[in-house]
């Protein structure tokens, strides 16, 4: 009756699965008494070791129960077991290779300070060693918050006090910690069009989110006013994916009427730190630290695979950030955390960055230069801030520009595919972002079929 395959490496596991297959099965009932320790393993040919501990082990599970000086037997299990689960086919993503993808959006490989970032972390597994595996508090390592304050001072001119910084694993649980702190029942107002990331990152939140469309100057101010909205997510430096720079009146305007509110601003200050012309402007934070909540990662800077961001609370809002979340540990490993932190501290975060801006804008000058041969009718909106701009095409649908563009071997979006609510006013328009691409890329670029 019980003829088991024990001629595996793990006999007692084997038999225990075996023995608890016959359970779930059905073909060992309820009640049933199983054979004695010392006549199961004479029978299968193994020690009483082995079967003993296959006993114990369906015992601690339930699935026998044992009797003074009767034996063991079986108890009832009304389920079926699956030993092996069925194998799901996992699609394979395909990826295309465009010869220009203006999509994607990361950062080319080649421009990653391999060498530097790697020198740093043997630095600091040497001098952290064993601490490296210490419990790293909830806002972050505090070598980091110092280091990221005297860097927002040098590079943005602004003054962030450490204890009011908090390291997170990428701008979307940044997000859902500020829906816990400022509330689920605050109504949201979030830029149209936008990164539909930051509506979906609100959303799984439980925040209410109401769009608010953007113009030449960012978030139109009026549409804000008058939304009822208590929390406005803008992007001032240069948003995504209209390019629009916002001015410091109305930065004011929208700062004032939070104030109003008892509200809000996310200060999403994305890719700020690519103004190819001129100085990176003042964040929004600088005019009203009490009202606007600065946030940044570094996927445009380092990585998009290196999940990590920062965020500088109102002074108001920290206490309760402490409250929420003191007792928790931070999502950013150590390691990572005391490596940026060396990076920025010694210089090495401002250097890589500024042969970044060299870089782009040598890619910059090149598609401009290439969106010339263009023989169709076309205008550039193009303000020297940030890695993408966009492109005017007032003769052909959406459907037509990126049907034109594929045709090329070029992936691109328009205006229209970054809408969370209906807009007339943006047809026609192709997002060029060009973060991912290399020069080489950009000069073997051939736009005069298009």
């Amino acid at each position: 009756m019980y003829s088991y395959d024990l001629s595996g490496g793990n006999k007692y596991m084997t038999l225990y699965k075996g023995l608890r297959g016959d359970i779930l099965g059905g073909k060992l009932r309820a009640g049933q008494k199983l054979p004695g320790k010392r006549t199961l393993a004479r029978d299968l040919g193994v020690s009483v070791v082995t079967v003993q501990t296959a006993y114990e082990q369906l015992l601690a599970e339930g699935y026998i129960r044992s009797e003074e000086r009767r034996g063991y037997f079986v108890c009832a299990a009304d389920m079926a077991v699956n030993e092996r689960p069925p194998t799901i086919p996992v699609a394979k993503e395909e990826r295309r290779e465009y010869a220009a993808d203006f999509v994607g959006g990361s950062t080319p490989a080649e421009l990653f300070p391999f060498s530097s970032w790697a020198k740093l972390m043997r630095g600091v597994l040497t001098d952290c060693g064993e601490h490296l595996l210490e419990r790293v508090p909830a806002a972050g390592d505090g070598e980091l918050r110092c280091a990221l304050s005297d860097y927002l001072y040098r590079a943005r001119g602004i003054w962030a006090d450490p204890s009011l910084i908090v390291i997170g694993a990428g701008a979307e649980q940044l997000y859902d910690i500020i829906v816990r702190l400022v509330g689920r029942d605050r109504l949201y107002g979030i830029e149209n069009p936008g990164y539909s990331t930051i509506r979906r990152s609100y959303a799984s939140a439980g925040a209410r989110c109401v769009p608010l469309p953007v113009g030449a100057e960012g978030m139109d101010c009026k549409a804000a006013l008058s939304s009822g909205a208590d929390v406005l997510h803008i992007s001032p430096a240069h948003q995504f994916p209209t390019g629009a720079v916002m001015p410091v009146t109305a930065r004011a305007k929208l700062i004032s009427y939070a104030d109003g509110r008892d509200g809000y601003i996310v200060e999403d200050d994305y890719d700020s730190e690519f103004r190819l012309v001129g100085k990176p402007l003042q964040p929004a934070y600088a005019l009203c630290p009490d009202r606007v909540i600065y946030v940044n990662t570094f996927s445009k800077t380092l990585a998009p695979s290196m999940r990590m961001g920062y965020m500088v609370l109102p002074r108001g809002l920290a206490g309760r950030y402490f409250e929420l979340f003191g007792d928790a540990s931070s999502s950013v490993p150590l390691f990572e955390q005391r490596a940026l932190a060396r990076m920025i501290a010694g210089g090495t975060f401002e250097r890589h960055i500024s042969r970044l801006r060299n870089y782009y804008r040598g890619v910059r000058e090149v598609l401009l230069s290439k969106l010339g041969e263009l023989a169709c009718p076309h205008s550039v909106c193009e303000n020297g801030a940030g890695l993408h701009f966009t492109v005017k095409f007032p003769s052909a649908s959406d459907g037509e520009i990126k049907s034109r563009a594929l045709a090329a071997g070029i992936n691109l979006r328009c205006l229209s595919d970054y809408l969370i609510a209906p807009r007339e006013d943006c047809a026609r328009t192709a997002v060029i972002n060009y973060s991912g691409i290399t020069l080489d890329r950009a000069r073997a670029l051939d736009l005069k079929n298009i």
